[in-house]
């Protein structure tokens, strides 16, 4: 019953977790793109009013024209929109998954006792050291490195340096799986706070300034900015940490470490690419085709590092007679269930049926064959952080098997 409680909590807090990010990429994308899309403002009037930039648009069968100032207003509306609450959602749902599966199941999911051995609790509060740490020394590094004609380069590689060895760190102390998702969690923590502590709170205080009749400080425009900016390019880097635990030839890989962090990067200049092109659209220029053709290249890079190698064919042996010599999957069927009961049935058994999955007789491991082969040979998801040891040797006995049935009469 625990089991099947999880399971439902892990579906309501995922499908919150998905609408809330979706309304909060979806409310930043299109202000990055916004602000990119701005023109001189041509009637005169707007001018002296103080907008910077205009843009006219069509939408739904109506048209629309926002406006941005340059500092604020002359006068401030009644109806202020702010956008704060989707990114806070993301955040408190996305935590709230994280604990339900990764935390409170540390031994489980968070552990890999051949990557690291340590006891559940100590991992989670590494996990959650992560969390906090990071966005302490991103903090620290805008605030004091962001000064001076160059500081968003110093910025920006330093921010890159510290991800690069939070990335080879986690590999090194949790499961592939639960690394790269930690990561991903570490930069949405920081772009979260980044709304939260920087943002909103200088916005917060031009609006107060405002009321008061008082000069506005320009730092809470120009920190905001800088945050902002920095969310925009986490975004795709995050989303591919969050959606990587379903590639496992991704986190499993010797060099797991690299593979998030060239991934992450393909998706930090693909998004370069879309901000750039508002720009150049706007000005009359070609489309910045470069950023978006480094990150596909680096994508395809991975991919052909990564691309298994090609099993040779036995030596001196004829189609013919190896076809008659190979045996049934009937006579392999013995050594799978000899598998799968030291391997999964723990998992997969009567009482306790993970995914509703029961795997402790030979009728049910012939229905589940399919799913054994994509889960255990294929995707290499199975068994969980490979808890129970299972070898590739065993892997490749259950291929044959399942490669046995598929070539029966």
């Amino acid at each position: 019953m625990m089991a099947y409680a999880l399971d439902w909590a892990n579906l309501l807090l995922r499908w919150v977790h998905v609408i809330v990010a979706i309304a909060w990429i979806g409310s930043s994308f299109y202000f990055v793109w916004l602000d990119n899309s701005l023109t001189p403002p041509e009637d005169p009037k707007l001018r002296d009013k103080g907008v910077g930039g205009e843009l006219w648009a069509v939408h739904g069968g109506g048209f629309y024209n926002p406006q941005k100032y340059l500092g604020a207003p002359p006068q401030l509306p009644r109806n202020l929109h702010w956008f704060y609450w989707e990114s806070y959602s993301t955040w408190l749902t996305g935590f709230a998954l994280f604990t339900v599966l990764y935390l409170f199941n540390a031994g489980t999911f968070l552990i890999d006792q051949s990557v690291y051995a340590w006891k559940p609790v100590v991992a989670v509060h590494a996990a959650l050291g992560f969390l906090v740490g990071f966005w302490l020394v991103y903090d620290l590094i805008c605030r004091f490195l962001g000064k001076g004609p160059h500081g968003d380069k110093v910025v920006g590689a330093c921010v890159f340096a510290v991800v690069v060895f939070a990335s080879w760190l986690a590999c090194q102390l949790f499961a592939g799986r639960a690394a790269f998702l930690l990561v991903g969690a570490m930069m949405a923590t920081a772009m979260s706070a980044n709304v939260a502590m920087w943002i909103i709170p200088g916005q917060r205080k031009v609006v107060a300034a405002m009321k008061a009749g008082e000069p506005i400080d320009p730092v809470h425009g120009q920190r905001g900015k800088q945050r902002s900016v920095h969310n925009t390019y986490f975004t795709l880097p995050v989303l591919f940490a969050m959606l990587s635990n379903h590639y496992s030839w991704a986190y499993s890989h010797s060099h797991n470490w690299l593979v998030l962090v060239l991934i992450m990067l393909a998706g930090a200049l693909i998004r370069q690419f879309f901000v750039a092109r508002h720009k150049t659209e706007v000005a009359g220029r070609p489309a910045p085709w470069g950023w978006a053709a480094a990150g596909a290249a680096l994508l395809l890079g991975v991919a052909v590092w990564l691309a298994p190698a090609p099993q040779p064919a036995a030596a001196g042996a004829s189609a013919g007679s190896a076809a008659a010599s190979a045996p049934t999957a009937a006579s392999l069927l013995p050594q799978v269930q000899g598998i799968i009961t030291q391997r999964c049935v723990m998992c997969h058994n009567a009482q306790l049926a993970n995914k509703g999955v029961m795997l402790h007789e030979p009728a049910l491991i012939e229905q589940h064959a399919q799913g054994i082969y994509q889960q255990a040979v294929v995707l290499k998801a199975m068994p969980m952080n490979n808890a129970t040891g299972i070898t590739d040797a065993e892997r490749a006995l259950l291929g044959q098997w399942f490669q046995a049935r598929q070539a029966k009469p």
